[in-house]
């Protein structure tokens, strides 16, 4: 279900700009379901921006939404007085009717461009929607695991049946090299390496990549030992078949049942591994919408009396998190020959 939220994030968020960045500084950390009036000034930018384009990468000229109080018309312009918080009553502001589509009447443009707005998740400190940076967050996360994912898979599958299949030193070199980066604490390693290539999203991508091909080796290397014992392996070589086709067709075939579920586990790791830099500020940047950037933004509200802006991104990560070290202990016991 995340998987079809992520792909479709821009499509099912309140706010469909890009990042979910629109700012309403009126109305920040309100408490989930929280309405106020808005009256939305269409943009006069022409964009030419495709559909396909709004859809995976969000809306570049937004229309500017105000949140107001009330509001009345008078001939050329509309009277608003804008959204304020306690007794204070907002300065009045007067918006030119002409900043909308030519020919509407007053009833329609109230129709059209005035209209209850309701927080579901509340707002953050800048006012912007929670939902919708919950919704576009899914991407980061999904994004930070696949590729890590698959880094960590091409990097382990082939270093561990090198190292498997040839022994000697090349099996000695090979596992100096993991044992030296197991070493290395991991998020130290991850902090280390986005500093060398600079703080930003695909440096965080390879940097966690580079570290969660070490197991996925052990494992392959372990099933390659045992699987190059076999009779086919000896029968295959009889034949003259070359060591690639030996590895490729042969042996990686029948031992990648455990590579399954561990990569199932290094995506929830990956996950965890985002969050943590990005709460630390290296992972991704502003104004992107990550979930450990946005608990980084809001832990301090706890002792305010509003822990939601922390905890509903705490809960996404535990959720996404939960379900995929579930996925995995069911590919485990799907895949186990003995049960």
């Amino acid at each position: 279900m995340c998987a079809f939220i992520a792909i479709l994030a821009y499509m099912l968020a309140p706010d469909s700009s890009k990042n979910a960045n629109q700012m309403h500084l009126s109305i920040h950390s309100k408490g989930p379901g929280f309405s106020v009036k808005m009256i939305t000034i269409p943009s006069q930018v022409e964009s030419d921006q495709s559909y396909l384009s709004k859809i995976f990468f969000g809306t570049k000229n937004m229309d500017t939404e105000i949140p107001i109080e009330s509001y009345s018309f008078n001939e050329e312009i509309i009277n608003v007085i804008p959204y304020t918080e306690g007794e204070l009553i907002g300065v009045s502001k007067n918006i030119a009717l002409s900043g909308f589509p030519k020919g509407l009447s007053s009833e329609e443009i109230e129709n059209q461009f005035i209209h209850d707005r309701t927080f579901i998740l509340g707002t953050d400190k800048y006012g912007r929607d929670m939902l919708s940076r919950m919704l576009i967050g899914i991407r980061i996360s999904f994004s930070i695991g696949f590729v890590a994912v698959l880094i960590s898979l091409l990097l382990g599958i082939t270093l561990g049946a090198l190292a498997g299949y040839f022994g000697g030193k090349v099996d000695v070199f090979i596992m100096w090299l993991i044992n030296v980066t197991w070493s290395i604490p991991t998020l130290l390693l991850v902090i280390a390496i986005t500093l060398a290539l600079d703080k930003g999203f695909w440096q965080v991508f390879i940097a966690v990549g580079l570290t969660m091909w070490v197991e996925v080796a052990r494992v392959v290397r372990g099933q390659v030992l045992s699987i190059k014992q076999m009779q086919y392996v000896t029968a295959a070589k009889a034949l003259g078949f070359t060591h690639f086709r030996i590895i490729t067709k042969h042996i990686l075939p029948n031992s990648l049942a455990p590579v399954i579920v561990i990569s199932a586990a290094n995506f929830a790791g990956a996950i965890l591994i985002e969050s943590g830099l990005s709460f630390l500020g290296i992972g991704a940047q502003p104004p992107m919408a990550s979930w450990g950037a946005m608990i980084k933004d809001h832990y301090s509200y706890i002792i305010l009396g509003k822990a939601y802006l922390a905890i509903i991104p705490g809960l996404g990560i535990m959720s996404l998190v939960m379900a995929f070290m579930l996925m995995g202990n069911a590919l485990r016991d799907a895949l186990d020959v003995k049960g």
